[in-house]
Formats: structure tokens, sequence, C-alpha cells
């Protein structure tokens, strides 16, 4: 029989438990601020139907959604995002409360080109309240981002934020027709990528002309503290009407995101920022941090049309999501958290088939303590290669019941670190073990 080739697709990636405890210590955290805010958690199915999916997040989008036909000829789809299922979800169950306020932790599909920080199967962690259009739902969003952020260790990160309204003002206001104006967002979008005169050569390219170029580059080129901005754009989309509302939604929002006990000054108005996503309809935001170069690292913004597009009701939402992979990437290069350790706390040695099962009932009694404790599994005996075993885990303590131990009562705890033994009462191991820990 040929020998099967071993490979993993592409895009896609093995979690082995080093990997996993990383994960899972930082989800850990978000999960806690998410709670602490009121958030509840929600799940959806990976699959659905196709059409759930399909003209809800615009033309790019659609092109990476992976769907085919399953066993029941149904067009089905894996999910792209976690917003879309919350529309759904919504629709589905009108009797969920609102303001609903929802976290949603779980991988998602795209079958995108792989690279650093991209990948075809990735974990996405949302946050969004549904059925409130105050400003203080923005505001709150905005505060959890780096609430978690720097409970990860992030110090040098930047809360971009913009509005859907003063980009449809700034293609109003600039003179281009209104048909140009999604060449201008998809065009400014990548002011940081190419810079000013990449956006300006790529406006042209598509039709619009270098006074209207200009004049987009001048407003969306605009920088500084936020409430200098926020004024030079009032001042500019004046005749607005839209933009104008716009522009004041903002500094309601950033008004209040004080309020919440977090750092203002990280915050960033960028007139810029477009967002690639067709159903945001006010505020967005996303956050970036400029080294390591791996792109947001969060994004979300204000869609208050796409769940009424499921429910057949107005529910204006707001929330955002944040990148595990990249915040992980950023995490992990930057030595920003040291892994949590995954094994037991303690290896309770077998010395013989005879005493097994005394070992077995002193690792019970050791996790009856809270200490988590592992019997050796492997051929009893050989005391020598269950320690190398230990040792090679980072299990930290190390428990031998050999004979002599047995005829007094006894158990031999071995600090795995300093390489210190002594002998206890069975009974008083709990005790002993945790010392152990404590002082290692």
């Amino acid at each position: 029989m040929p020998r099967t080739t071993v490979q993993r697709l592409r895009g896609f990636r093995d979690f082995l438990p080093r990997d996993m405890a990383l994960r899972e210590h930082i989800t850990a955290r978000f999960e806690e601020i998410f709670r602490s805010h009121g958030f509840q958690p929600l799940d959806t199915p990976a699959l659905e139907y196709a059409e759930t999916f399909e003209g809800k997040s615009g033309q790019e989008a659609e092109t990476l959604m992976y769907r085919f036909l399953d066993h029941g000829n149904r067009r089905v789809g894996l999910r792209y995002d976690l917003t879309v299922p919350l529309a759904r979800v919504m629709a589905m169950h009108p009797d969920l409360p609102t303001p609903f306020k929802r976290y949603h932790i779980a991988p998602v599909w795209r079958a995108e080109r792989p690279q650093k920080g991209r990948y075809r199967e990735f974990w996405q962690c949302d946050v969004d309240i549904v059925g409130s259009d105050q400003p203080i739902a923005d505001a709150e969003i905005l505060a959890i981002i780096p609430e978690c952020l720097d409970a990860v260790g992030f110090e040098r990160y930047r809360v971009l934020i913009n509005n859907r309204k003063v980009l449809a003002a700034l293609a109003r206001v600039s003179g281009a027709d209104p048909d140009q104006a999604q060449h201008i967002y998809r065009s400014i979008d990548k002011l940081a990528k190419v810079g000013r005169e990449g956006v300006r050569e790529e406006m042209l390219e598509r039709g619009l002309s270098p006074a209207t170029a200009d004049r987009v580059l001048e407003i969306v080129s605009l920088s500084g503290e936020s409430d200098e901005v926020l004024g030079s754009l009032l001042e500019l989309l004046a005749k607005d009407a839209v933009g104008s509302e716009g522009v004041e939604e903002m500094r309601s929002i950033l008004a209040l995101v004080p309020s919440f006990g977090v750092d203002p000054a990280c915050f960033v108005v960028t007139p810029s920022l477009a967002r690639g996503l067709d159903y945001y309809t006010g505020v967005v935001f996303e956050t970036v941090v400029d080294e390591p170069r791996v792109g947001s690292v969060t994004g979300g913004g204000r869609y208050d049309e796409l769940v009424g597009q499921f429910s057949g009701r107005p529910l204006p939402t707001v929330g955002t999501s944040l990148g595990l992979e990249r915040i992980i990437d950023v995490v992990e290069e930057l030595r920003l958290l040291e892994p949590p350790r995954v094994s037991a706390d303690a290896l309770v040695t077998t010395f013989d088939d005879e005493s097994t099962p005394e070992s077995v009932r002193l690792a019970a009694r050791l996790r009856a303590g809270g200490i988590s404790a592992e019997t050796y599994v492997g051929r009893s005996g050989n005391i020598r290669r269950q320690l190398a075993y230990a040792d090679r885990l980072g299990i930290p303590v190390a428990l031998i019941l050999g004979p002599d131990e047995r005829a007094r009562g006894e158990v031999a705890i071995r600090d795995m670190r300093s390489g210190e033994q002594t002998s206890v009462p069975c009974e008083q191991a709990p005790e002993r073990v945790l010392t152990i820990l404590e002082t290692s």
C-alpha cells in the first residue's frame, strides 16, 4: 500500500499546545472584558445557506467566500465573517431584548492569498450592540478596543476614526459625479500604502478630474489633534448637511470615550479611512500598529441597515472585530506576553503495577486540592524516564511512591526546577505541592 503524502492545506494551520495556550490566554482576557461590559456570548453555525451571505458584504467579499453544493444539493457557504450571521440571528429571534449586546469568538473562512497575518481560516473576536443609535453605543465599542489591546501588552497603536457620511460628502464637495464616489473610497483607502501621488494617479485613471482629485486629497490629508481635524472638516463640509452631521457624530462619540476610563489620545480622526465593507453607514474605525507591519488589528463601525435586511425592521447596530491572528502575531513578535505553561502542575509517577492504583488515588487527592495532576500512563517503573518526561513537558513537581515511601505512608516530592526532594505524609502532599508552586 503506497504511503499517503502528509500535508496541510495552504492558508490553514495547526496549533500545538504552546500555541493554543497563548491563544486561549488572550481570548480569555478579551472575554473577561466583554463580559465586564455586559456583552453576552453567541455562536452560530460555520455553514449557512449561501444566499445568507450573498449581497451583504460587497463585491470583494463575494469573491473570497467559500461556496459549494452539499450532499443535499443545497448551495451553502462557510462563514465569511461574524456580522452577517448576527443579522440572521436577530431576524430569526425577534424576542431578543434590545439593545442586544453580544460577543462572538469563532473561526471564519476566506479564499485569501495566504501571507503574513492573512490566512484562509482565522479567528475573529466580535462585539456588537444591536438596537441603539445613540453615541454612547459607539463610544462603548470604541472604548473596548484599547481595553483589550492594553490587556495583552500593546503600547503603540492608533485607533483611526472616520464617518461614512463624511466620505459621501467628500465626493460631493469635491465635484465628483455620484457614480464616482466608490472610486474615491477605494482610492483613498490605499493612501497609507501608495502615498498621495499614487492615490491621485489612481483617481485620474478612474476618470476623476485633476481638480476633483486635488480637492479630495486636500481633505483626506488633514491631520493633527482630533478636535482640530474635526473643526477643519466642519469648515470644509459646511455646505453639506449630511457631511456636517457625520462630523458632529464623531465629536459626540469622542466626547464620551474618556468617561469609559480609556486614554483618548489613542483615537485619531482620519478622513482617509474608508473601510472595505459596503454595509457601513456611520462611524468607521480600525486599529493600526507601526511595528510589526501586519495591517489593521481591529476594524468596525456602525451599520444601521444590514440587520434590517433580514428582519424587515430598523435595527441600528455598531460593532468591532478584533483580528485575533494579527494580534497574536504582534504579541509573539514583540514578546508582549509570556505563553502560559500548558503542562499539569504535578506528575505522579508509577513505580510498579501493584502501586499504580495508589498513584492514581494520590493524583485524585491533588486535583481535589486544586492542583492539576497527571498520573504517568506509560509503562510503570524506570522513574528516571518518568522524571525526564516531566522535565520535557515543564511539569514543575513530581511525586514518587516507591516501596519505602509506601511503607512509611509517605510520598517523595521533587521540585523539578531546583532538584530538591523531600518526603512528607501522603495527606500533606497537596499542601507541599502548593508551597513549591507558589515559590517557583
